[in-house]
């Protein structure tokens, strides 16, 4: 398999773009601008080319969540660029993930959430607007402390009521709309 070199500091410019763009900017999740703000996102570039080698970067990144401390790093977006490129395999992969949280004893203190450029969720068409609410540049891991949801949520008492919103705004701004974003 060949070895893609990876230009992290692009990887990580197009990934905040995103997330100042579409997740903040849009307000996708409320809860994004503050930990943005305060600069508490761990950003880790994945050079992984399996799911072996991400497996283990995974590992790594939620022992170096787990420890940290929260004021320092809330929350790691975990970017793999060369792996798992195919949202059916990505998809399968979040049950290795989940499954790793348990096997470390981490399951109720951290959680995964996923985004993905081809990011569908179950009964869409591919191109339908919603699916971009988790459409990132890059296959991306999300490894979240579920202390930090729980804080959230309690700001946010609506926090069942995102998902809807997002979709309503997402299909207000339609797939032209979308595109212009990230042309500024």
């Amino acid at each position: 398999m060949s070895h893609q070199t990876i230009d992290e500091s692009a990887v990580v410019q197009s990934t905040k773009q995103w997330l100042e763009k579409a997740v903040i900017g849009l307000n996708l999740c409320p809860f994004a601008k503050g930990v943005h703000i305060k600069d508490q996102i761990r950003y880790f570039v994945s050079h992984a080319t399996t799911t072996e080698e991400l497996l283990k970067d995974l590992i790594d990144e939620l022992e170096v969540l787990a420890e940290a401390n929260p004021e320092k790093i809330d929350t790691t977006l975990l970017i793999h660029p060369n792996v798992l490129n195919d949202f059916l395999d990505f998809n399968d992969f979040l049950e290795v993930a989940d499954a790793t949280l348990e096997d470390r004893d981490l399951d109720g203190i951290l959680q995964v959430a996923s985004f993905h450029p081809a990011y569908q969720f179950e009964d869409t068409e591919l191109d339908d607007i919603e699916n971009f609410t988790n459409r990132s540049p890059f296959p991306t891991l999300h490894l979240l402390r579920e202390e930090s949801i729980d804080k959230a949520v309690e700001a946010f008492p609506e926090a069942e009521e995102i998902y809807e919103k997002n979709m309503a705004t997402l299909r207000s701004l339609g797939l032209e709309g979308w595109k212009k974003l990230f042309l500024a």
